[in-house]
């Protein structure tokens, strides 16, 4: 009676545990993209003030590079938009992420090619 009880019990309990894994690896990978968007976020920011010292002759060889690096990676950005609004979005985009990777191309912005960086907590 004790195994035939334990042998109902144990696919449940594995069902729950791979479902709270799952759980717990979307979290996680959903907290990377966060962290890169932020980064992009204050990436651009920066970009812009950069291109607004530009306008006014004060911006130095350095920053430009760095706000044309940046620049780029806005427009892989909008390149991988594209292929967002095509029908099978979801097989698309690692498709060519991968193909691209193969060819030595790369197509996705810097921030989400490297680990993110640690945001500090924001206190209001």
């Amino acid at each position: 009676m004790k195994l035939r009880v334990y042998i109902f019990k144990a696919p449940i309990r594995v069902i729950r545990i791979s479902r709270k894994r799952s759980v717990f690896r979307l979290r996680r990978q959903m907290l990377r993209v966060k962290c890169a968007l932020a980064q992009e976020h204050d990436e651009t920011k920066e970009m812009l003030a950069i291109y607004g010292k530009y306008t006014r002759r004060k911006a130095t060889p350095e920053e430009m590079k760095v706000a044309n690096k940046q620049f780029l990676d806005v427009l892989k950005g909008l390149g991988l938009g594209v292929f967002a609004v095509l029908p099978f979005a979801p097989i698309t985009i690692p498709l060519v992420v991968k193909v691209g990777k193969l060819v030595g191309i790369d197509i996705m912005p810097s921030s989400f090619n490297s680990e993110p960086k640690k945001l500090p907590k924001k206190t209001d």
